[in-house]
């Protein structure tokens, strides 16, 4: 049976105490929760001891976390004791600011390379290592290619951790990219997108399963990648406590 997680970025405005959420999503079923940077990349050996010790009160474990590329960068060693000590296993890089994003092919080709770099001494230390995408990966570029066709040429050891409803609201065909890419997919992000004009106030995100990504003709086909875990996501909700129950509730069903 396919386990749920919960990515703790959709939890950040109900926060602190993190135990409080912790204890919410254990009670509502989930087994995992996928960290972000900015909840962990601060904290000393104590803060990241307690972290763990609190995921461990609630039977929860934290198998996949979000690092910048900065910290992953220039700072990996404090990125690898965050890992170690939460039990972290696979490491994805999450997101580029506008600014930071490359305009052509060339520059996606080397941010790839640059990432691909970046991955081998987490690799040698036995970390699965990707990257996360949005929707600007999907946009076409000048030369009619797309980044992350350049970030994964570049970087042939790379895994994806495939949010699917970036797929969508990139105008990508997410099937088509599953085929493409499911060697590469270690983990996937289960949100959903709200009908047009609806939950505006909540950047037009849904529950999962109360939205309008096909997630149950989709998970067939995510099931046949290397996906271990599958996690939760809802970019801005204005009540943790229905996503939590709702989306877990509907991802039973497929």
């Amino acid at each position: 049976m396919t386990t749920l997680g919960f990515q703790l970025y959709s939890a950040r405005n109900f926060f602190p105490p993190l135990s409080d959420v912790f204890a919410k999503l254990s009670k509502a079923g989930y087994r995992h929760v996928e960290g972000f940077g900015a909840m962990y990349g601060e904290l000393d050996d104590a803060g990241l001891n307690a972290l763990r010790a609190d995921l461990d009160k609630n039977g929860l474990t934290m198998p996949t976390g979000h690092f910048s590329v900065d910290m992953l960068e220039n700072a990996p060693d404090h990125a690898l004791k965050i890992a170690r000590t939460l039990g972290v296993q696979s490491i994805y890089a999450p997101y580029l600011m506008p600014e930071d994003r490359p305009k052509d092919a060339k520059g996606w080709h080397a941010f790839g390379a640059r990432l691909q770099k970046i991955s081998k001494q987490f690799r040698d230390a036995g970390f699965d290592f990707g990257w996360h995408n949005h929707d600007f990966e999907f946009f076409a570029l000048e030369d009619g290619s797309l980044p992350i066709e350049q970030i994964f040429a570049a970087g042939p050891d790379l895994s994806w951790e495939a949010d699917i409803a970036w797929v969508v609201r990139g105008g990508a065909d997410p099937f088509k990219w599953i085929e493409t890419y499911g060697s590469r997919i270690t983990s996937v992000h289960v949100k959903d997108i709200a009908p047009a004009g609806e939950n505006v106030d909540e950047g037009g995100w849904a529950d999962v399963g109360h939205g309008v990504v096909e997630w149950a003709k989709l998970m067939p086909a995510l099931r046949k990648t290397r996906a271990a875990h599958y996690i939760v996501e809802h970019d801005n909700p204005s009540d943790l406590d229905r996503v939590v129950t709702r989306s877990i509730a509907s991802f039973k069903t497929y």
